[in-house]
């Protein structure tokens, strides 16, 4: 006989992960479109769905590293049980939920990961040093690889002896070819759960000789093949008009990272819930990748168009070339860290970029005062959300074992 106490267990953590998977959909997929609806490229509605869109096929295509670390990599000695699942999904979407509501700069990477933390540590586990090293050490870098990305993406831009028709054309082969190496789900490999387009194509002709590591010619000729693709269209737009094809490649690029963001964002939602899903209930990855496809999706479609309104207005005062600097660095981190399995905040990314593309034209756009202040909060957010997770866990286990 079930136990009826498990059952409700679990149904709180799927509502909670439901929630916070809600709230990422509504908050953490507006900076792709943005820059587009501000360009008058697409509607605002228009935006909000297709954004629900692709960032639930994101998460369901490419979620699945950054869910595995979250739910087992960020403490040792103990697996996360559906009662600390609930604890610490309750409160990163709180601190989420207080965030947007008083419009301060919290980051869902932070708050989900302090709260996993706590809650781990709560149950008796010991803290996994490796992994925060790791996470660290990125989360450090994500500043200066955006700002440096950024500033050189739009310097090309802006420089007046290359001509439009071949520096934006330039930067669509290059996400084009990388576009082509991203991993997905739904594409079979050999040696990985997740493939590559590349390599997928390369092995149905043979692959040919291994250049580096795992890497074949056929692989590279693929890849050079899709960026010439994305050179070759994005070029023919921009001749027949220059505005109208640097408005198609801001629609594309806002496209390809709000599918990135779904596959980033979603296990934040997902992770504390791996073991409950793949352990005791033994259930397919693809499952609970899909509850969190489904609540970001809803988030998207139910409350992305008022963030869409306000943050496309930001996004104007900038104009489209420098928006196309800030969202080619969020593109390529975002897949950097899913590849790696670290969950990161695609809005600390295009704020590092959008400061790196403001150095480009001799003024970031934004006070240093602001900066301090945001990077205070996300620390702030870190250390805060690990005491409250702690502590939640502890009060949640007393409660329902009395």
């Amino acid at each position: 006989m079930v136990d009826p106490s498990f059952v409700a267990l679990v149904a709180a953590a799927i509502g909670t992960c439901l929630f916070m998977a809600w709230v990422l959909g509504a908050n953490s997929n507006s900076p792709p479109f943005a820059p587009a609806i501000g360009a008058n490229a697409i509607s605002t509605m228009q935006a909000a769905f297709v954004i629900g869109l692709l960032a639930a096929a994101g998460a369901l295509m490419q979620g699945g590293s950054i869910s595995e670390t979250v739910g087992a990599d960020l403490i040792d000695g103990v697996t996360i049980t559906p009662l600390a699942a609930t604890a610490g999904l309750l409160t990163a979407a709180t601190f989420m939920a207080v965030g947007i509501y008083t419009r301060y700069p919290i980051p869902a990477a932070f708050a989900t990961t302090g709260a996993m933390i706590g809650v781990g540590l709560s149950l008796g586990g010991d803290p996994a040093m490796a992994t925060y090293q790791r996470l660290g050490t990125f989360w450090l870098l994500v500043p200066f690889m955006s700002g440096g990305l950024a500033f050189v993406t739009a310097t090309v831009l802006r420089r007046d002896d290359v001509p439009e028709t071949v520096g934006v054309p330039l930067l669509a082969g290059i996400v084009g070819g990388i576009v082509a190496n991203i991993r997905l789900g739904v594409i079979p490999d050999p040696v990985a759960d997740q493939g590559t387009l590349a390599r997928f194509v390369s092995r149905q002709f043979g692959g040919g000789p291994t250049l580096v590591a795992d890497v074949d010619l056929g692989t590279v000729l693929v890849t050079i093949a899709v960026g010439a693709l994305a050179f070759y269209w994005i070029r023919n737009r921009v001749v027949v008009s220059v505005e109208r094809g640097i408005r198609t490649f801001l629609l594309v690029l806002g496209g390809i990272v709000a599918f990135s963001s779904g596959g980033s964002q979603v296990g934040l939602a997902t992770g504390p819930l791996e073991n409950l899903f793949r352990v005791e209930l033994g259930l397919p990855g693809i499952t609970l990748l899909a509850l969190g496809a489904a609540g970001i999706l809803a988030g998207a479609w139910m409350a992305a168009p008022r963030l869409l309104q306000a943050t496309s207005r930001e996004y104007a005062q900038l104009g489209v070339r420098r928006s196309i600097a800030a969202l080619v660095p969020g593109f390529i981190i975002a897949q950097l860290a899913i590849a790696l399995g670290i969950p990161i905040s695609l809005n600390n990314i295009i704020l590092s970029g959008v400061i790196g593309g403001g150095l480009a034209a001799g003024s970031a756009g934004v006070s240093k005062r602001k900066i301090g202040f945001t990077v205070t909060f996300w620390l702030l957010t870190l250390g805060s959300s690990t005491v409250v997770g702690y502590g939640l866990y502890q009060a949640l286990e007393a409660v329902i074992g009395g």
